[in-house]
């Protein structure tokens, strides 16, 4: 099996560290959609990481259907997402809100990195960081106090998306979102980040 895409990716990322936690081993292929895209195309025509190739060949993309997938390769007590009731319309609220924020960073990069300067739309500017603020305000509020994981007592797919946006976030856009009026969130990414699966699955 192989993951293909990079790391500096939170789509990617989420995905080599979920496989990681359900212990699937996997081929990490580390390429860029834009330096390597030529060599990325042999794999998958779309140019769309994470690509996921199964062992027969098999061609997936979009990191919630591949993390679907992956769940199913396990038994049920073991899966990243709880498969019923509150728990899980908890988990579904906070990976959305969190891929929001990884989605509206990656506008901005976008925007700021790939937009000619003279092209490039102030007001759609704001409007991207105001969503990007709303979408930590509203994972602040969800997070609160609490010390252990978000859904349950073990690491689950929420743990790891928010983690894995903030940091996101933080690396790509230094200074947009100050940690020190998202505390929680901050201290909660914080341990995430110290733990073996998140070590060995570096931004590049």
């Amino acid at each position: 099996m192989k993951l293909v895409g990079m790391l500096d990716s939170p789509f990617v990322r989420r995905v080599a560290i979920s496989m990681a936690v359900l212990g699937i081993p996997f081929e990490h292929r580390s390429l860029s959609v834009f330096r390597t895209f030529d060599e990325f195309a042999k794999l998958n025509p779309i140019v769309k990481a994470p690509t996921l190739i199964e062992d027969d060949g098999t061609v997936l993309i979009e990191s919630t259907l591949i993390l679907d997938h992956l769940d199913h390769k396990v038994p049920p007590d073991a899966r990243l997402m709880p498969q019923r009731g509150a728990e899980r319309t908890r988990a579904l609220q906070l990976v959305g809100y969190a891929l929001a924020a990884a989605e509206k960073t990656v506008q901005i990069v976008y925007e700021r990195e790939l937009r000619p300067q003279e092209k490039q739309h102030e007001p759609w500017l704001v409007r991207l960081q105001g969503q990007l603020a709303a979408a930590y305000d509203l994972l602040e509020k969800q997070i609160g106090s609490a010390d252990g994981w978000l859904v349950g007592n073990r690491m689950m797919q929420p743990d790891i998306t928010v983690a894995v946006a903030w940091r996101f976030t933080q690396y790509i856009l230094p200074g947009m979102i100050d940690p020190a009026r998202y505390p929680a969130l901050a201290a909660f990414s914080a341990r995430a980040e110290a733990l073996p699966e998140f070590v060995n699955a570096p931004l590049e």
